[in-house]
């Protein structure tokens, strides 16, 4: 069955043959809709072309496809069983984990998506102060419910009226938000850096992490580190830990269990007992297969020191692509962590030359994006950045020949 005999068949059994993210008519026509499998950090979709994967699945795969630690975790605990009528005792292990890992944790509770996470993290925060404002970075992504999705459709004013925006890395900008609404924040929600799509990356500035941790003191709120994206890719105890900034509540979710279905939010002692208070869960919320592989793939990050592996490996591409570049006569911005890069082409504002340059990187077998940020993995080994460098060298020469 090739791609498109599935789009054909799900244009009839799915709004818009596909939706969401994933959806590939947002990509260059070339670009597969449809994948079979995935193995270490290559994937093959459905019409058997193998691509070095930059993406690792939108972020989940952190260790590569079919970890086998994370494999064996999984495989255990689906023998003894995986939605049961109450959690296994791996809850409770990975809640310990959790707790040993990350300095801002004394408790975590569990959910399946990140939007869950962020949904949840903001109702601990309103349990706790008892108020109803929200102060949230301008085109930040926390997830997709209605209080937060980039689209409209579906929504009403009501599900925003909450928000309150300001500019990231603007001190100024946030405390300026907080006063309109002074006395009602209930808290403040935060990326660990500024990853929105279709525009370059930019690393937190320090003084704004702190200030942003002074501040919710300040109001009384709590300061929530939205980490579903960037956990377990910049630091294991948190991605603001090495800033000496410790949020309130984490949300975690992606790279959490190397593919497997979970989410989390985890916070400090002072919210237990508001977070008890809740009614949040799901069918599928206490399932102990992803579990057991959380607990593996966070096992396995901590033993092999497995974000240095995506530093060296990051480094190398990004310092690859900016010789490249350069000889090929383009100016680029890599921005962003170097595990979860990004490039751009200076003076592309409608992103056609990333769109031409990512499509013909396809072409060549690697697979990356051309608005959205990249994910490295820790099975993304030398030579397979080498061999990555050589076929992006020949993307570079041809987007170079089409535009003259």
């Amino acid at each position: 069955m090739t791609d498109a005999d599935l789009r054909r068949r799900a244009s009839k059994v799915v709004p818009g043959s596909m939706y969401g993210h994933l959806n590939a008519a947002l990509f260059a026509p070339g670009f597969p809709q449809f994948f079979e499998r995935g193995e270490g950090c290559r994937q093959w979709d459905v019409d058997g072309r193998e691509y070095i994967d930059f993406m690792c699945s939108w972020g989940p795969v952190v260790l590569g496809h079919h970890h086998a630690r994370v494999e064996a975790a999984a495989a255990r605990q689906a023998a003894l069983g995986d939605c049961l009528n109450g959690p296994g005792a791996i809850m409770v292990e990975l809640a310990e984990l959790l707790v040993d890992t990350v300095p801002s944790a004394d408790w975590a509770m569990f959910s399946k998506n990140g939007t869950d996470a962020t949904t949840q993290a903001l109702m601990v925060a309103r349990a706790a102060t008892g108020r109803t404002k929200v102060l949230m970075a301008h085109g930040a992504y926390h997830g997709a419910d209605p209080w937060c999705t980039p689209s409209l459709s579906g929504t009403t004013p009501n599900e925003r009226a909450d928000l309150v925006e300001f500019t990231y890395n603007s001190l100024e900008s946030l405390e300026a938000a907080a006063a309109t609404v002074e006395g009602d924040v209930a808290a403040i929600i935060v990326t660990p850096f500024r990853h929105d799509s279709f525009e370059d990356q930019e690393l937190v500035e320090p003084a704004f992490a702190r200030g942003a941790r002074a501040l919710a003191d300040r109001l009384g709120a709590a300061l929530v580190i939205d980490d579903v994206r960037a956990g377990f890719r910049i630091d294991l105890r948190g991605s603001w830990e090495p800033y000496g900034v410790r949020p309130d509540l984490t949300a975690w979710s992606k790279a959490m269990a190397n593919g497997y279905p979970i989410a989390a939010v985890t916070g400090v002692d002072a919210l237990r007992g508001p977070a008890q208070t809740l009614y949040s869960t799901g069918s599928f919320w206490f399932s102990a297969v992803a579990m057991a592989a959380a607990k593996a793939t966070i096992e396995t990050l901590r033993d092999t020191d497995g974000i240095a592996i995506m530093e060296r490996a990051g480094t190398q591409l990004r310092e690859g692509l900016y010789t490249q570049a350069k000889a090929h006569g383009f100016v680029v911005n890599q921005t962003g962590p170097v595990t979860i890069p990004w490039l751009s082409f200076d003076g592309d504002a409608d992103l056609s030359v990333a769109m031409w340059w990512s499509d013909a990187c396809l072409r060549h077998g690697v697979y990356l994006h051309p608005w959205h940020n990249w994910f490295l993995s820790a099975a993304h080994t030398e030579a397979d950045v080498a061999a990555a460098l050589e076929r992006t060298d020949q993307a570079f020469a041809e987007t170079r020949t089409h535009l003259g």
